[in-house]
């Protein structure tokens, strides 16, 4: 496996980790969005998801990853559409499918 493949899926380990840490300290989708620090901060660990999936992809279109150009598109929406972010998806992602991620990245 390309190097570069493997650092950025430390980087990706590393972001669900950090989303993961950042969401121990929230009990509710309603204490999630009263707490602006916690959604920007997982906000930028997705984007770093997404850009390190998108960049993986480039270099071997080959390599599956289950979801990963709905993360990218996450990613984009986050990025580029800004003013338009749920929180809810947002929630529910940090919440529920980083841990999915994590299985699928940790095969690799």
């Amino acid at each position: 496996m390309d190097n570069r493949i493997k650092q950025y899926l430390f980087d990706i380990e590393q972001s669900i980790s950090d989303v993961k840490s950042y969401m121990s300290a929230v009990k509710s989708l309603q204490a999630y969005e009263e707490d602006k620090l916690i959604r920007r901060a997982v906000e930028r660990e997705l984007e770093i998801i997404g850009e390190a999936l998108n960049r993986i992809l480039k270099i071997d279109p080959n390599i599956t990853i289950p979801n990963a150009r709905k993360i990218i598109s996450l990613r984009n929406k986050i990025i580029h559409g800004y003013d338009e972010v749920d929180n809810v998806i947002i929630y529910t992602v940090a919440t529920k499918h980083v841990d999915i991620l994590k299985e699928d990245i940790e095969k690799l």
